[in-house]
């Protein structure tokens, strides 16, 4: 017997609602990821809209756009914590447009399974470079993340030919952990939540 969380509940029953097969998900490679409920503010977005993460990633996109900046990159948010209810409307306005659940799922997560519910998740951008576009790559902040953002506990999660079959999305980042020069215990991607450690 399997047990069913209530939140893969919700997933499964805003698929239904939306007209999307559960097969997607169950075929699928991208795991379930919770929304935090534990987030703090980390200022306006390129676009002058309010922008949320979870505590101790919000305290390191600080620190890592504060490096970036003292080496002259501009690093900035295009998008942060998104809820479950908001990944689901993306999904139904592309559904509207009549796209095919195949070309949505290669660019967008199902409700439910996006990292940006967790409150760990950014889509970067800089000035001059149209936002969520593989251009950031040719940026220099794109090469500064490169080869700072783990030091700051970030990661691309969608890199060329990635397991998920996502495009590749040189703009956005995933914090999940300690960077790797602190001496403190690895245990994996921090919780959000109450029992959050």
């Amino acid at each position: 017997m399997c047990i069913i969380s209530s939140y893969e509940e919700r997933a499964v029953l805003a698929l239904r609602e939306l007209g999307i097969p559960i097969s997607f998900v169950t075929q699928g490679l991208r795991p379930l990821h919770e929304e935090c409920d534990d987030l703090v503010s980390i200022g306006l977005d390129m676009f002058e809209r309010e922008q949320q993460l979870e505590r101790t990633t919000a305290s390191q996109w600080q620190a890592m756009r504060l490096a970036a900046d003292r080496d002259g990159i501009v690093l900035a948010i295009v998008s942060a914590f998104r809820s479950f209810d908001y990944q689901r409307q993306i999904i139904a306005r592309k559904l509207a447009a009549g796209l095919s659940i195949e070309q949505i799922i290669s660019v967008s997560a199902l409700p439910g399974f996006s990292e940006h519910h967790t409150g760990r998740a950014v889509d970067v951008g800089t000035p001059g470079c149209p936002p969520v576009t593989e251009a950031f790559e040719q940026t220099q902040a794109f090469s500064w993340l490169t080869r700072r953002g783990r030091d700051f506990g970030f990661r691309m999660s969608y890199s060329r030919g990635n397991k998920f079959g996502v495009i590749y999305e040189p703009w956005h980042w995933v914090f999940d952990g300690a960077p790797p020069n602190k001496t403190v215990e690895r245990t994996g991607a921090p919780r959000c939540g109450p029992d959050a450690t």
